[in-house]
């Protein structure tokens, strides 16, 4: 499964809005599994949130790149 960790921005360009949509809604489910896992016990990687947040906030951006274009 590809994450927004290791998506570049051409690739976010390519996707066509649905599919952005999307993407940003199963990008932040994911965090939100993180993040309960994380506060009943600590997971692995503590560091993989940040990560997860910054993707989800390059979705946004270009989500509304898109709507400030249109």
């Amino acid at each position: 499964e590809e994450t927004a960790k290791n998506t570049k921005k051409t690739d976010l360009s390519s996707l066509d809005d649905a599919a952005l949509a999307s993407r940003i809604a199963a990008e932040k489910a994911d965090l939100q599994r993180s993040t309960f896992s994380h506060a009943i016990a600590a997971i692995e990687n503590p560091m993989s949130l940040r990560v997860q947040r910054r993707g989800i906030a390059q979705l946004l951006t270009e989500q509304t790149a898109r709507k400030n274009k249109a």
